[in-house]
């Protein structure tokens, strides 16, 4: 597992995706190609800086077998752990 220490709390995953400088929709679609290669059950930690990330990841869990399982944001930056689901 790796990590990244935000807001003074260590969001431990399986897989790290560094999406920061990227623009909608890029950051959900860079997530997506990585969760398609992950097992069900693993986590994947997204970081950004794209505001409208904060909806996209939203949406995307409520409407996927994916859970999003914490969302941060600290000083315009974005960190978004999510579980894969089946």
């Amino acid at each position: 597992m790796t990590g990244i220490k935000m807001e003074d709390q260590a969001l431990d995953a399986d897989q790290v995706l560094d999406v920061t400088g990227l623009n909608c929709p890029m950051p959900l679609l860079k997530a997506k190609q990585a969760l398609n290669i992950m097992d069900a059950g693993q986590t994947l930690l997204v970081k950004a800086t794209d505001p409208g990330s904060v909806r996209d990841f939203k949406s995307f869990t409520d409407l996927s077998a994916n859970q999003l399982l914490k969302s941060v944001e600290n000083n315009n930056s974005y960190c978004y752990l999510i579980l894969k689901g089946e």
